[in-house]
This record gives C-alpha cells, structure tokens and sequence, in this order.
C-alpha cells in the first residue's frame, strides 16, 4: 500500500489535456505517501500511449487494449479498471472529474468499496490521511473532507491543478490488463458518435473562455462573442438561457446544469451572474465582467468590470485585443 494509481483517458489516439494535471498531482501525493505511481489507460489502441503516460511521471502502466473499448461505456472499463487498480494495491486512485471520470468514479467506489471524494481544487495525503477541498453550495462555500480508509478515489476538477512537465525518453515497464467482457456482452452498446468538426479544445480544457448571456439579444449578434474568443485565442461558452433560446449548443452551456470550469481567464459577456451560472466558473483564476447593469451578481465575482453596453465595448476590445497581441 501507499501507491498512487492514476486512470488517463485517451481520445483520437492522444492523452487528454487532463491527464498531465492528474499525474502531476499524482506525481506528488505519491512522494507524500512515500510510494510509487502507477497510469491506467484504457481503449483501443491504449498500448501505444504508455510511452506518453511514462513520460508524464508514471513508474509503471497499466493497459487495456481491446476493439470493444473503442467507445467509453460504464460496462466496458469498470472491470478492466477494477482489475487495474487491485493490482496496483494503491492507497490513492486519481483521475479527471470529466464526463467519464464522473461516471467511473461512483462505479470504481461500489466495486471496490473505496471512499469517494468528487469534483476536488485541493488534495494532501500527509500523514496517510487523504483531505481534500471542493466546492459546495453552488461554489459559494468551500468544504474540507478527510477519508480514512484504506482506499480512496478523487476526481481533480479540471484546470485547477499544476500539469506534470513531459519528460521524453522516461520509461517504464509496461503491464497488461484484462479486459474482461466482448462487445457483445456490454449491456450498454455506443452505435455511434456524432461529434461537431472541430479543433477547439473542450470547454472543461480550456485556458481561456469567453462566454456570452442573455444581454446579447439574438444569435445574430453572436459574432462578438466570437470575435473576442478569437482575439484572446479563447474557446467560446454561453450561459443557460442562450442555450435554452435555442441560440447555442448545450455543449457549450457553462453552469451548473452546464459544464464546470476553471480557465486561467474567464470573460463573461452580458451575462447577469445567477447563482447556477457562477457554480459553473466561479473557481477561473482570473473572470471579466461586461455588463451594462452595474448591480449585476457577476460583478460580486469579478476580479475586473466594465460597466456599459457589450455591443460598444466588445468591438472596441477585440479590435484592441487583436493589435496587440498581433492577430
């Protein structure tokens, strides 16, 4: 005991942005508890990436490699993962609060009895003790916990924690899982993913943010949303009610019902600051406001504020914006 296993997620053949955040803390809790660290990687074609797990920091992987792992289901990888992490006997299972580590996680707790502590910003083991800090209320209050038994699992939110420096060349011995079940005997089947062309990161991955509300109007007005993404090299986000207006896609709605994130800069665009909206983004590390209401809730949050109107300023910034940084 006293290891650290860390479960990566994959996709197009690549670690995800996440997984260097969860071997970086990895990485340091497995000094805290004076053991090793050990990377779980999962799906079709898994076995190529260890190079990049080892990397990372990892002082072995773990694989599982099989067809029908190509699309994520809670049937396919709970088993492989369970068998993953009892060989890795570890005191400490990490991985990112994403979709699937939301749905995993829960799972990976039932089947092996461990102690679950979800969507965490903070994490020590000194002492053996594992405490952790996460948002609660909506992100208006912090929560400390402590977990005591022998296993524990943790989803690290995403965009919080310091991502582990590449090291090329670092190996690491490589072990193989077993992966369990055949695609026929998975209960629930992914006939197909139907994914938007695009290159734009994920919100939940993105350092930069730039989110437009309600105040904007219609989605004919939209493009200033998007041009002062594009000016900041920024992904582009809404709020609830745009979504709903049927104006964006659901999977850019940032909020509680929404997407939780934590970019280095959030910028929020005629957009009021209700509670479900700032559980969403309140814990970025640096949020603009642009609201014409100078008693606006997302003021309270704001690290900076521009009162006035987004249609006068948003122009004038991006335009700024792009002769400065030489768009």
């Amino acid at each position: 005991m006293g290891s650290v296993c860390a479960f990566l997620e994959s996709a197009k053949g690549k670690l995800k942005k996440s997984c260097a955040e969860v071997m970086g803390e990895g990485r340091r809790l497995a000094g805290e508890l004076g053991g090793s660290l050990d990377a779980v990687i999962l799906g079709k074609g898994a076995t190529a990436l260890a190079g990049d797990a080892a990397a990372l920091g990892a002082d072995r992987v773990l694989v599982g490699d099989a067809d029908h792992l190509a699309n994520f289901t809670i049937d396919g990888f709970i088993r492989p993962l369970a068998k993953a992490v009892a060989a890795s006997s570890p005191r400490l299972v990490l991985m990112a609060a994403s979709v699937a580590g939301k749905d995993l996680a829960p799972a990976l707790a039932a089947a092996t009895k461990g102690a679950l502590l979800a969507d965490v910003t903070a994490i020590s083991a000194k002492g053996g003790t594992v405490r952790v800090t996460k948002p609660v209320y909506a992100g208006k209050a912090l929560s400390t916990l402590a977990a005591s038994s022998e296993l524990v699992i943790a989803t690290l939110r995403p965009n919080v924690f310091r991502p582990a420096a590449p090291e090329p060349g670092r190996k690491a011995p490589v072990e193989v899982v077993e992966t369990g079940k055949s695609a026929a005997e998975i209960r629930t089947v992914v006939r197909e993913v139907l994914a938007k062309a695009s290159e734009k990161l994920d919100l939940t991955e993105a350092d930069i943010i730039v989110s437009g509300g309600r105040g904007l109007k219609g989605p004919e007005n939209w493009h200033l949303v998007e041009d002062l993404a594009e000016a900041v090299g920024g992904v582009v986000g809404a709020s609830r009610a745009v979504v709903d207006a049927g104006w964006r896609p659901h999977s850019e709605q940032v909020g509680q019902t929404g997407k939780t994130v934590s970019p280095k800069l959030y910028i929020a665009i005629a957009i009021s600051g209700a509670i479900q909206h700032l559980a969403g983004m309140r814990t970025s590390k640096c949020i603009v406001a642009i609201n014409i209401d100078p008693e606006a809730p997302i003021f309270k949050v704001a690290d900076y504020g521009i009162v006035g109107d987004a249609f006068e300023i948003c122009p004038l910034l991006a335009s700024e914006l792009k002769r400065v940084i030489g768009v």
